[in-house]
């Protein structure tokens, strides 16, 4: 029994699909009047510039913290360069391996605040994107839905032979 009712929701799925692909050729061709929501299309049109935007901030951000990874090495080896041949008979011998290890100390610290509260925060921003993506999704397969309705309805009332108990139950879309 459980194969047939998963059957019979995967057939309405394919319907849903099908009806909504074949409403979508109509509105193309001009058979059929798409619903406009122009303040609605330019929010989410806002919406996608600013997730791309937020993207290429990623990105950049991202190829940031990597470059002062490779400017930390290098800082660590320019002062591993320096203690081998920095002479023990030179003033200032015994400093250079506490000048090198607070060195160390300093860009590991910003590497790490680096990471913590610019690229989780980045992260964070990003990961909210997903569900407003599927919304506007959602809100866009309702539209052709309502105006499938829609144009059902007009086709039921204009046909030669009126079948009220359909338009009836029908009704007009909301």
């Amino acid at each position: 029994m459980a194969e047939g009712r998963s059957a019979g929701l995967f057939a309405r799925q394919v319907q849903k699909r099908f009806s909504r692909a074949q409403e979508k050729v109509l509105q193309k061709l001009g058979k059929t009047v798409e619903t406009k929501d122009e303040q609605f299309e330019q929010s989410a049109y806002n919406f996608q510039l600013q997730q791309n935007e937020g993207n290429k901030l990623y990105k950049d951000l991202k190829a940031f913290v990597g470059a002062v990874k490779v400017m930390h090495e290098s800082s660590r080896r320019v002062a591993e360069t320096l203690q081998e041949i920095y002479s023990p008979e030179w003033d200032g011998h015994g400093e250079l391996k506490a000048i090198a290890d607070s060195n160390d100390l300093l860009w590991e610290d910003y590497e790490a605040k680096l990471a913590d509260q610019a690229l989780r925060l980045m992260e964070n921003y990003l990961a909210q994107f997903g569900d407003f993506k599927e919304r506007i999704a959602k809100r866009g397969r309702k539209l052709v839905d309502y105006d499938s309705a829609r144009h059902h309805l007009e086709a039921l009332q204009s046909a030669k032979k009126k079948d009220e108990a359909k338009i009836a139950k029908v009704g007009p879309p909301q």
